[in-house]
């Protein structure tokens, strides 16, 4: 597992440098997409288990063909239709349904080289559904989306699990995207749900709309209060274990007073601690926590591996009106924030500077 997430990681750096190179169709299906298909496991050069332009006949129209038709005992598994990297995706879904109606395929597959649509037949047996129960962006890879596309490798694939887990991924997609609208504006019927609890007069179209704000502000307080409260725990956690340090080598000594000759002593704040809290939390899966410590300066407040000033995995600017991060990759990236939330959205980054150090 560990290889293929190399490998497809490897893969969304790779398009991300030649992406604005390519200019058709066939440049994105030999420079993406058949390397993607080849490192799901599957041989390209085995016309038993791939093929190219595959025939699919649609009603009178004989010779339709599907870009590709991954095949397994002689019968089509995962119909695959693609399109240039700059063409948009929306208007070639009927292509692929007339294609998944007269084979026997459960699994249809349109890209651009950079979006993958994964289509089955959960809605109706032998009809695509017209909406893909799990897309993926090549240059946005989630782990978790690491996981359910490493259900189509060669060596995972099973038709009957990988429908179980297409019918979870759907319900869970369109769950995610109803809480989602809710945060924004919730609906008459999630407030006056709300309401039936709390409040015991009569639940008027008037009432609704003056709790409509209320209720959206309550909602927010309650993650706000949520995450601050797992900072806080994970802060608390931390602490106990530095005042469990007593040993530092001779060579962190020297590196920390190398540091640390200022003339005045930095003042570190709540906020710069809950940034190094983030950082340890976000990084706990790939390297002990044990590992990852951090120093202040006036400039910057470092997050070190091994309290290693030449290990400093990111510079956080917490104290200035503009905030931002910094990591030592080798552009040294800066990227504004707004809070120390925003440390979160970048996990990857900060697991791809650690890796430098670990490998």
């Amino acid at each position: 597992m560990e290889n293929f997430i190399e490998k497809i990681k490897s893969l969304s750096l790779r398009v991300s440098k030649i992406k604005d190179n390519i200019g058709s169709e066939e440049a994105t299906k030999t420079s993406i997409i058949m390397p993607f298909i080849q490192n799901l496991g599957y041989d390209i050069f085995n016309p038993e288990e791939f093929v190219p332009e595959y025939t699919a006949d649609v009603g009178i129209k004989k010779g339709e063909k599907v870009d590709y038709a991954i095949m397994k005992d002689g019968v089509p598994v995962i119909l695959i239709e693609a399109k240039p990297v700059n063409e948009k995706l929306e208007k070639h879904d009927s292509q692929l349904f007339r294609y998944f109606s007269v084979t026997k395929a459960k699994f249809a597959i349109l890209t651009n080289g950079i979006i993958y649509r994964f289509y089955s037949d959960l809605d109706e047996q032998n009809k695509m559904d017209s909406v893909p129960f799990f897309e993926l962006n090549i240059l946005d890879i989630k782990d978790h989306q690491i996981s359910e596309l490493s259900k189509f490798r060669r060596e995972n694939f099973d038709i009957d699990s990988i429908l179980n887990a297409a019918s979870e991924l759907k319900y869970t997609k369109e769950i995610v995207q109803f809480f989602q609208a809710q945060w924004e504006n919730p609906s008459d019927e999630l407030i006056s749900m709300i309401l039936s609890e709390i409040y015991p007069s009569k639940k008027t179209k008037q009432v609704i709309d003056k709790f409509n704000p209320l209720i959206k502000r309550s909602m927010k307080q309650f993650i706000n209060d949520a995450i601050n409260d797992k900072l806080k725990a994970a802060l608390a956690n931390t602490k106990e274990e530095e005042s469990q340090i007593s040993i530092v080598s001779e060579s962190q000594q020297e590196a920390a007073a190398s540091e640390e000759k200022e003339e005045q002593k930095p003042v570190t704040t709540e906020e710069e601690i809950e940034g190094y809290v983030t950082v340890k939390f976000l990084v706990k899966d790939t390297v002990d926590s044990g590992r990852v410590y951090y120093r202040d300066n006036l400039s910057y407040f470092n997050v070190l591996l091994d309290d290693n000033i030449r290990k400093w995995i990111c510079r956080l600017h917490l104290n200035g009106t503009n905030k931002f991060i910094q990591f030592n990759d080798e552009q040294k990236t800066m990227i504004p924030i707004t809070s120390v939330m925003d440390i979160s959205e970048h996990k990857e980054k900060l697991i791809d500077v650690i890796k430098k150090f670990v490998a």
